[in-house]
């Protein structure tokens, strides 16, 4: 097997080969063999070679694992037969056949008789998306066909295939939806000042950067402000071309130019001033109006400088064009005009332009992970009515109590209860979970997620924005506008930065004036527009708030879900961890761990005598029995005559025997003598769990251990945050000797153990109060105090509402692996907050005593308007580009 590991050449990564182009026709998304996540081939820097096929991989991690045993991870991937549907094992069935250098597999011999008779027939029944309403249908299934151009389309009802035949064009090649308008009384918020609010669109009136709505919708259009930028930009274009031409023509080309235009004298500069009007106070015009309204509230910001910056230039051009007389001879040239500037102010507009227009484009961006998440819901659901019909209504129809059916292959609608049915979902999409989850009777489910096999009817519980979809996204919504405390730098230095700027500009001015050599006056307007327009507040202000959205998106599509910009701030300086044991380093449900047989019984039937008297209980240690015998597939009798008496146990008649199930002393006190397994329930008691007796007819049958069962991931993430040095202590409500016997094997020296509901927070406190930064992960409401005092409170996405609303990080599958992503998550955007900053910092520190003129000098130069302008918007573009790196940053 040839390996490959492909970088792209960014920073943090290796340049030394190009990446391998994906093959032809290769698809757009690809599945990471190991863990199942989607991947984009092109985004991910993940890659290994494997019998002449290129697999793709969500991280570095995965990639590994499948180098080591690349046959463990192609086996396991199950397969659809092509016949029946089912889902079978490519490495367990004996059922096979190769087409048109395929191979295919099928759950039995018959399946595969029917194929190879006929493959095109099961070929073609390959479900496909209903064009009009986005349907999954079955083609060989459905009785709804139409033809057009030469392709069959299918379709879920007859009202879809009158649409598409109406219409067919609109639904194969749909226009561009123009913007859906936003809903009366729809906020819109300020991404660099988050404390701006106000309802309808505008301008922000402190740095004046264009609002955006505070809540995210899956149905957004195209971006206003970026279409009326963009149309500004190449009207600024046409108009910037001719003018640069008419001022520098003769020297860029009056070969081919020269008298077809005058490129001298007053005609030429009267005509510079008919270009240059429209691109500087139309196309420029927003840029007017937001550095206006910088003056009127005292917000001082970038558009204060480029508003005085172009209009001074543009005003002393249109004095020197239409009042040359005005000017002293010196000012005149051959020619009798005064030299103006008017492609100083055009150019400078347009480039301005363009940046805002980049800039729009990357706000953009950041969203369109958030939004993705919202797409991952059907627009339809099937409601089934009371009379027991059935029809598929727009999602939006749903309502709270509604019953829907879900088939296989379609998508989750909304937050609901199973009432019927059992399937496989997919929860990788919105919990990271790469496994399928079984569900059954009483089981929730979540919108968004995928049936991979069977059916169910679905009782709706949450919709439209109730839906868990929808929170998570005005969560990272809100996430994105906070603020890290490392703003608060910027805000200060920015406090100053344009009056600071203004008054360089004014004492450039008067230097140039003072010193410099004639023509003085238009040397000192040159230095003075210079220094306006080359400083940039924009990027400066840009540095944190650009970070932060790309990395809370980035997160978000990790399965780590970031509150607030304070939390990822602080994660990457937190030195204690503190853990929760239920629900955090455990699943929080207890399992059978063991089961111990006395003499004259087998331990399979010591667990169906206890599943069959335990059916009828409700206690947690009830269901953890049960679902360990469905898990051996052990037969599990009727019981008769349960009675649950003191709370110590249960007893029941199973196949006309006395059964008891409970503790030591509840079955002594039935006269039963136990003490024949008495070490080896206390071996289970030592582990950490708790032993349950079982007695049939008179006589001990066996031992069972419960316990809740350690996560899988916990010792491997314990030992990756003892390894960075961090201090790793365990809380919990637990006796001491259970605690530290979950402890011991995690890895974990330092418990506390004995701590009550209220005492968390106090523990925490303990803490805080050495000096330590403490990261707190918990999942239940005893948490929630805890979780809010905690430096950064880490909420397990299976736990409460309430322990993820106190907590700044939530972990979206409940998998604490989750806790180191967010560690790496916060270093990465952290590191890349500091380069923005540094960079900002580094060319306004060196941009502005250029544009003043210091090297003029010693260099004899001086930096032009144009030159000045193209800096600026660079300066910004490139705080933009460096920010959305984090995009592809691995975490893990």
């Amino acid at each position: 097997m040839t390996e490959t590991h492909h970088h792209h050449g960014t920073a943090g990564g290796c340049c030394c080969s190009a990446p391998k182009p994906a093959p032809a026709g290769a698809a757009s998304a690809a599945k990471d063999p190991v863990c199942g996540m989607t991947v984009d081939p092109a985004k991910t820097r993940h890659h290994a070679d494997h019998a002449g096929t290129t697999y793709h991989f969500c991280c570095d991690g995965c990639r590994g694992r499948f180098v080591a045993d690349p046959a463990r991870y192609l086996a396991a991937a199950d397969a659809k037969d092509p016949v029946c549907g089912m889902t079978v094992d490519p490495a367990k069935t004996r059922h096979h056949a190769d087409h048109a250098g395929t191979t295919y597999h099928f759950c039995c011999d018959g399946c595969r008789g029917k194929f190879v008779a006929d493959p095109a027939r099961y070929l073609a029944a390959a479900d496909v998306k209903d064009p009009v309403c986005g349907m999954t249908v079955d083609p060989a299934k459905t009785p709804h066909h139409a033809d057009h151009a030469g392709q069959a389309y299918h379709f879920c009802s007859a009202g879809c295939r009158t649409k598409f035949a109406a219409d067919p064009a609109r639904y194969l090649a749909p226009a561009p939806r123009d913007e859906a308008p936003a809903p009366p009384g729809t906020v819109y918020t300020c991404p660099m000042d988050p404390e701006v609010r106000q309802v309808g669109p505008g301008a922000c009136p402190i740095c004046g950067m264009a609002l955006e709505p505070e809540d995210f919708t899956a149905e957004a259009g195209p971006n206003a402000d970026l279409v009326d930028m963009k149309r500004r930009t190449w009207l600024a274009a046409a108009g910037t071309v001719p003018v640069v031409l008419l001022a520098m023509g003769g020297e860029l080309g009056g070969g081919f130019l020269h008298g077809a235009v005058p490129f001298g004298g007053e005609a030429g500069n009267l005509a510079q001033m008919v270009l240059a009007t429209p691109v500087v106070f139309w196309a420029g015009w927003p840029f007017i109006q937001r550095g206006w309204a910088s003056l009127r509230s005292r917000n001082l910001n970038m558009f204060t400088l480029v508003m005085i910056g172009t209009g001074v230039a543009w005003a002393y051009s249109a004095v020197a064009t239409l009042a040359p007389g005005l000017f002293p001879p010196a000012f005149h040239t051959m020619g009798g005009a005064v030299g103006t500037y008017f492609e100083a102010a055009a150019v400078i507009t347009l480039l301005v332009l363009v940046g805002q227009v980049l800039e729009l484009k990357a706000r953009d961006s950041t969203s369109t992970a958030i939004r993705g998440l919202l797409d991952l819901a059907p627009k339809f659901a099937r409601r089934i009515a009371p009379d027991g019909s059935e029809a598929d209504v727009p999602l939006d129809a749903v309502a709270v109590g509604d019953r829907l059916r879900l088939r296989p292959g379609e998508t989750v609608p909304v937050d609901g209860t199973v009432e019927s049915g059992e399937a496989e979902l997919d929860q990788s999409s919105v919990t990271g979970e790469s496994l399928p989850v079984r569900k059954r009777a009483g089981d929730a489910v979540i919108g968004g997620t995928i049936s991979r096999t069977g059916g169910l009817v679905i009782r709706a519980d949450k919709v439209g924005r109730d839906t868990l979809l929808s929170r998570i996204v005005q969560l990272v919504a809100a996430a994105q506008r906070s603020r890290a405390p490392i703003q608060r730098l910027a805000d200060r230095v920015s406090g100053w930065f344009v009056p600071g700027v203004l008054a360089a500009a004014l004492a450039a001015f008067a230097a140039w004036m003072v010193f410099g050599p004639e023509p003085r006056f238009a040397s000192a307007v040159i230095a003075a527009v210079s220094v306006l327009i080359i400083a940039c507040p924009c990027a400066l202000g840009l540095a944190t708030p650009m970070s932060i959205m790309v990395g809370v998106g980035r997160g978000a599509r990790a399965g780590v879900l970031i509150r607030d910009a304070e939390a990822l701030e602080r994660l990457e300086r937190v030195d204690t961890v503190v853990l929760d044991k239920t629900g955090t380093l455990t699943r929080g449900v207890p399992a059978v761990t063991a089961v111990a047989a006395a003499e004259g019984f087998g331990e399979d039937e010591v667990l169906a005598l206890a599943a069959a008297v335990e059916r009828a209980s409700e206690h947690p240690l009830a269901r953890a029995i049960l679902a360990a015998a469905e898990a051996r597939g052990l037969p599990v009798a009727e019981a008769e005559g349960f009675a649950s008496p003191a709370g110590r146990g249960v007893h029941a008649l199973v196949a006309g025997t006395d059964v008891l199930v409970g503790s030591a002393r509840f079955l002594e006190d039935k006269g039963v003598a136990v003490g024949a397994l008495a070490a080896r329930a206390d071996a289970f008691r030592a582990d950490g769990a708790t032993a349950v007796l079982v007695a049939a007819g008179g006589r001990l049958a066996g031992a069972i251990g419960v316990a809740d069962a350690v996560r899988p991931e916990s010792a491997a993430v314990v030992r990756a945050l003892k390894a960075a040095g961090l201090r790793v202590v365990m809380l919990t409500g637990d006796n001491d000797a259970t605690a530290r016997a979950i402890a011991a094997p995690l890895g974990i020296d330092e418990v506390l153990a004995d701590v009550l509901p209220d005492a968390k927070a106090a523990a925490v406190e303990r803490l805080k109060r050495e000096g330590r930064i403490v990261a707190m992960a918990g999942d239940g409401v005893n948490d929630a105090p805890a979780l809010a005092l905690a430096d950064v409170g880490v909420a397990m996405g299976t736990g409460t509402d309430v322990a993820m609303q106190s907590a700044g990080v939530t972990l979206l599958g409940g998998d604490l692996a989750g806790l180191l992503r967010a560690r790496a998550l916060s270093r990465a955007t952290m590191g890349n907050i500091r380069q923005n900053l540094a960079f900002a910092f580094l060319y306004n520190g060196i941009g502005i005593p250029v544009a003043a003129g210091v090297l003029y000098p010693a260099f004899g130069l001086l930096l032009s308007p144009m030159l000045a302008a193209a800096a600026m918007a660079l300066s910004s573009v490139s705080v933009i580009g460096n920010a959305l790196r984090l995009r592809g940053a691995d975490i893990g």
